[in-house]
């Protein structure tokens, strides 16, 4: 028996979790899995919304002819997003059905021909086009950018849904809880957040304009690709997205330090104490050269205080700590609160590399940086309470 779930009396979810990969798009750590998640609507006209990776297509035709039978075809494809984790089963679905229609937009059918060399049966809609199945009757929405050039929504009228692609998906398997009723949503905030910060958070500008195309639509049920289902408070998902891509932050600060010997360590603990001696609790204190940059991304998108640390090394920053920075640049997160501090041995150059920084991403500095030759002593100890208190005191001050 192949494991499906209703959605409504004719909308189904035939989405799969995926346990084994480690890096999704190869980049980013998968410690609790995630899922792929594939709709079909059991019509007049019979549709399937996205797919799944390659590795599941033949578990995945079989949970279609679960629902359809063996002598129904599926006539429509309906393509929100082209990345293979969600298109990987295309040709799979091609080969089981050979007339069925695709349907996407101007730029999803140049992916299609790119990776899958498919020319025939396309249905090129555009914004705010419908699609008639039957009962159901779809709408389509132009989303560019969240997070591909050719990323769009589908809305179904007829149940009030929204197919939102990869907009409000999460990492994470499903285990179990499909929606969110079913779920303890602790789990998947975080990995939620991280989902956000790490592959969408670039287009945060894009995702605000895909917010203004949804004012007005009556949003009962949200089915993204990635993540649970949201038909008890779909508000929830929605609102958190939209913080996010304002950046809005919580208070509480970030300390992430590259220390070879341990002396820039040494003031990240010291710092990190004072801090807690203002009254600040949420704290994390990161080494980058253990932490995943996708889990530093994370904890930058929550806290609003970010202070950085890091020794010098040939004149620059630790190597984890410049693979930090320049991704931090590239992003582009806005909103922050800056404390730099770093130490050096025989020359500097991590806290000046670390000031460059500052400049180019443009967030407000607490303090003068700290930067200390060798073991740190009592002026540089000094020197870094003063800027987990002006750190402590701006959070407050902006409550």
């Amino acid at each position: 028996m192949h494991h499906t779930v209703q959605l409504t009396d004719s909308v189904h979810w035939i989405g799969v979790n995926d346990r084994k990969t480690h890096l999704f798009e190869n980049l980013w750590p998968l410690e609790n899995g995630i899922a792929y998640n594939s709709y079909l609507i059991d019509d007049d006209h019979v549709a399937v919304i996205d797919t799944v990776d390659h590795g599941s297509s033949e578990e995945y035709i079989d949970k279609i002819k679960s629902i359809i039978g063996h002598e129904r075809k599926v006539d429509y494809l309906i393509i929100n997003h082209m990345e293979p984790d969600h298109s990987g089963a295309i040709r799979a679905l091609v080969k089981e059905y050979p007339d069925i229609r695709i349907v996407g937009n101007l730029k999803t059918f140049k992916i299609v021909s790119a990776y899958y060399g498919l020319e025939e049966n396309q249905h090129e809609v555009k914004k705010d086009e419908e699609l008639n199945l039957g009962h159901h009757r779809l709408q389509f929405i132009m989303t560019p950018w969240v997070h591909w050039p050719e990323t769009m929504m589908t809305y179904d009228q007829s149940d009030k849904i929204l197919f939102s692609g990869d907009a409000f998906g999460s990492f994470g398997s499903l285990d179990g809880g499909i929606f969110d009723d079913e779920i303890n949503f602790e789990f998947y905030e975080s990995e939620m957040r991280r989902y956000f910060s790490n592959i969408v958070g670039k287009y945060s500008n894009m995702v605000q304009k895909a917010f203004k195309k949804l004012e007005g639509t009556d949003i009962k049920m949200v089915a993204a690709t990635h993540g649970p289902i949201w038909r008890e408070d779909p508000q929830k998902v929605l609102s958190l997205y939209d913080r996010w891509s304002r950046y809005e932050t919580e208070k509480g600060v970030v300390v992430i330090f590259g220390s070879m010997y341990g002396n820039t360590e040494k003031m990240a603990d010291y710092i990190a104490r004072k801090l807690a001696e203002e009254g600040i609790k949420n704290i994390r204190v990161r080494d980058a050269s253990k932490t995943h940059l996708s889990h530093l991304i994370n904890d930058v998108w929550r806290f609003r205080g970010v202070i950085l640390g890091s020794s010098a090394y040939n004149s620059g920053l630790l190597p984890t700590m410049e693979h930090f920075t320049t991704n931090m640049e590239h992003i582009g997160a806005k909103n922050h609160y800056l404390g730099l501090f770093g130490s050096y041995s025989w020359n500097g150059g991590g806290v000046k590399k670390l000031k460059e920084f500052a400049e180019n991403v443009d967030w407000e500095m607490v303090a003068e940086p700290v930067e200390t030759k060798g073991i740190p002593g009592e002026d540089a100890f000094r020197q870094c309470g003063q800027m987990a208190r002006s750190m402590a005191q701006r959070l407050k001050e902006s409550e």
